[in-house]
This record gives structure tokens, sequence and C-alpha cells, in this order.
């Protein structure tokens, strides 16, 4: 009896380390790429698209595309590109890989404006050249409703309900920029109010979950407009001539280039609630040349500057310095990042590949609940050892 007692309680041990084993050898591990894994999108370069490595950091690919492209958005899990064409007059559906065409919109107006429901189920198109902003299905491409704003549109952003009352679930709200105002829908079209603007808005950024909107202006200022109330906040910058801005999701910071200056300015985010306001900006990039657009990754440790001299300079957030400028050729227009670009921990030669592991809660329980069975084994068999 004791020999089966024995043998069983080797047995019991033996699978307690091989369990122990592949559950560690299985934890998975915190991903660093999304659907477009380690790559940035460049708009508006001499092959059309211009695809950046990030590892590598050099090209390694182009999406020959015709149409002067102005402006591209990714899916969600990065394997989808929408792209602006204004030049043919057109919006188009392709693959990020490999530039292969799933369909196009036809639309008035050159298109060059893109934006994204909260639920990446609504694609919406506009251009300086019509006053209706177009809400397209971005698996099909078919037409499903109009905005009529009454006025050229120049920017357009998506945000959240911040209704007392609002959920997860709750539709989103457009914001369009016109000549002087901006004007606001809700997603069924309704109009639900408009904000006077001076100095003529031009371009607006909207950080996901954020209450504040950020606006540039053709005279040459930033403005902080508050989404609830639909009211200027304040003037947060002046005496620049401010492109196209891009927020750093883990801190809220706004980021806007200043073609006059050549600088990016590095905000610090504001709500209607803010008691002392900050010295804006809190920081800044001083570059070679104009930037044109700024692309942040999602992780806040990454950043891309477009330059009008056909350089795009990849930048190490935390630690505010240029990391190295690539060639792209051409006069890029616009840049976006794939969905989880790997993270740049500390200041290094390259970007770092290998994120820090991320035991999720369910491993976690199996881990402990192996070592205290294996444990107990332990106990009992040098319990009966001594007893012998």
């Amino acid at each position: 009896m004791r020999r089966l007692m024995g043998r069983i309680t080797y047995a019991l041990l033996l699978i307690w380390g091989a369990g122990l084993f592949s559950l560690l050898m299985g934890t998975p591990l915190a991903e660093a790429d999304g659907g477009a894994p380690q790559l940035a999108y460049v708009v508006g370069t001499a092959q059309g698209v211009s695809v950046i490595d990030i590892a590598q950091r050099r090209v390694t690919s182009a999406l020959s595309l015709g149409g002067q492209p102005r402006m591209a958005l990714l899916s969600p899990d990065g394997s989808t590109l929408y792209v602006a064409q204004p030049a043919l007059g057109r919006v188009a559906v392709i693959a990020a890989q490999n530039g292969k065409t799933f369909c196009t919109a036809s639309l008035p107006g050159q298109p060059d404006l893109l934006a994204l429901s909260v639920d990446s189920t609504v694609l919406y198109a506009a251009g300086q050249g019509d006053t209706s902003i177009r809400a397209l299905n971005p698996a099909t491409c078919a037409l499903e409703r109009s905005f009529e704003t009454r006025r050229p549109v120049y920017g357009l952003a998506v945000a959240a309900s911040t209704a007392a009352n609002a959920t997860p679930e709750t539709p989103n709200q457009l914001w369009a920029v016109g000549d002087s105002a901006l004007t606001v829908f809700d997603a069924s079209g309704r109009l639900l109010g408009t904000v006077p603007v001076t100095g003529g808005p031009q371009y607006i950024s909207i950080p996901t979950g954020g209450l504040t909107a950020y606006v540039t202006t053709r005279q040459g200022s930033v403005m902080a407009v508050d989404l609830h109330t639909r009211q200027v906040i304040r003037a947060l910058l002046s005496g620049g001539q401010y492109g196209q801005m891009d927020y750093n999701a883990i801190t809220g910071e706004i980021y806007v280039p200043d073609h006059q200056h050549n600088l990016l300015d590095v905000l610090t985010p504001i709500t209607a609630s803010t008691v002392v306001m900050p010295r804006e900006p809190a920081r800044q990039f001083t570059l070679s040349s104009p930037p044109q657009s700024v692309a942040i990754t999602s992780d806040g440790q990454l950043g891309f500057v477009a330059l009008a001299s056909g350089q795009v300079l990849m930048l190490d957030i935390p630690g505010r310095s240029i990391i190295t400028s690539i060639n792209v050729t051409g006069v890029p227009r616009f840049i976006i990042t794939g969905v989880y670009p790997p993270a740049l921990a500390t200041p290094a030669p390259a970007p770092s590949s290998a994120p820090a592991p991320s035991i999720t809660l369910l491993p976690l329980i199996g881990l402990l609940v192996l070592v205290c069975a294996g444990l107990l084994g332990l106990f009992w068999l040098f319990w009966r050892r001594a007893r012998k």
C-alpha cells in the first residue's frame, strides 16, 4: 500500500511539474503589434503611399496609388487602409499589405478628409469642394447617408457622446470644421449645434475619451473647445501656421506641427474645469524643415513627423528626442502608424521588439493551484518518509 501511495505521489509530482512548465511556457505575452506590425504609412510620397518598417528604420515597400492621395486611416486590426484620392474624386479601401483595392466610392468635392466612427462601422469623407459629408460603409464603400454642412469642410473628427447618460454604446458625434464655425451632428445626421470659432477654423483633433477638442485656425492659433458645452475654452497657441495634429493616448498631450517656425509644439491637455491653465507649449521639437503631419503611436512611445523636405523623423516620446531621419522622397502629406507599434522603453539604438511579459488572471490562478498542489505533495512525501 505504501509503495502504491509513493508511486501515486511521484506521478502527481511529475504531472505538477509538467503542468507548471507548460503553463509558464504557454502564458501569453503582451503583443507588440496589431494588424500592421511595426509599420508606418506615409501618404503623398512619389509612389503614393510609402511604408516604413519601424524596426528597420527605412522604407521597405510602397503602395502605388494615383489621385494625389492626401489622407489615410487604418482599420482597427490594421489590415485595411482607407485612402482619400482628391484628384480622382474618390475614396479607396485597399489592403494595407499589398495595396489591393477592395472597393472605391466616387464622391463630389475632391474628398481629402476622412474619419472613422467610434465603433469603426462608418467611414466619413468630405472635402473643401463640397458642403456635404458622406457616410460610407467601410466594407463595401456604399453610401449610407449624407450630412449637409452648408459650408466647405476643412476638418473632420469623431467623438463619443458627452451626455450625462452616455454609455460606451452611445452613438458617436461627428464634428465638422467649416470656414467660420464647427458643426456637430449625431450618428443619424441630426444637427446638434454649432460652435463659432474666430480666425477661420481649419484642423481638428479630439483625443479618444477626452472632453476637449483642439482646433487650429487659418489666422494662426490653436483653440480648445469643450465637447459638452460646445464653447471655446481659450486660445492655447498663436503666431504660427499650424497643421494636422495628433495626440498621445497615454498622457493626453497634443502634438501640433508649426509650418512657419519649423517646430512641433507639445500641449498639455486641458478641460473647461482646469483651474490653473498651464503654460503652452509645454515643450517643443526643433525641426529641419516645415512639418506636414505628425503621428503618435497608441502606446505613447514613438512619434513620426513628416517633413516637407521628404524626410520622416522618428521620435522617442518619453526621451523627448529625435531618434533618426528616414528618407521617403516627395512631399509627404499625412502619416499614420499601425495599431500597436513596438514600445521603446528606454533610449537605445533600436526600438525594443521584446515587450515585457504579461500574465493574465486565468493562468495566474492555475499557477497558484499547481504550486499549492505541489507543495502539499512534497509535504506528504516527507511526512511519510519521516514516519518510516
